[in-house]
């Protein structure tokens, strides 16, 4: 068993998001992927930016299975994002599978504010 594949203690509010969830077990995999491959990249997210990413993951793996996808973006518009933020975004989204190169962009966002702690 590698660090990635341990279970992280998840706030309350995040647990309650994933129970409700269309599938549960798929979405607490996820966020503990996600957890565990920011804190390797010394990125920590607060309660409240765990919420959000979690929000948008459980969306991601529901485009995912369904072949929903998001609107093309413009990448020049992710200029000011770091590398760092954009490599974690593309794991995450390789990982899951089935996504559009959009997903890496709007995912970063969520790497780079834990980063600068906004």
């Amino acid at each position: 068993m590698t660090p990635l594949d341990a279970n992280v203690e998840l706030p309350t509010e995040v647990k309650a998001m994933i129970e409700q969830s269309s599938d549960a077990q798929a979405a607490t995999a996820l966020v503990n992927y996600v957890i565990k491959l920011a804190a390797a990249a010394e990125i920590h997210f607060t309660d409240l930016q765990l919420q959000v990413l979690t929000n948008h993951l459980i969306e991601m793996l529901g485009r995912s299975k369904s072949g929903e996808q998001l609107p093309a973006v413009d990448p020049t518009m992710f200029a000011e994002v770091s590398q760092k933020s954009l490599d974690l975004a593309d794991q995450v989204v390789q990982h899951i599978g089935h996504l559009e190169v959009a997903e890496k962009y709007v995912l970063s966002i969520h790497f780079e504010a834990a980063q600068d702690k906004i």
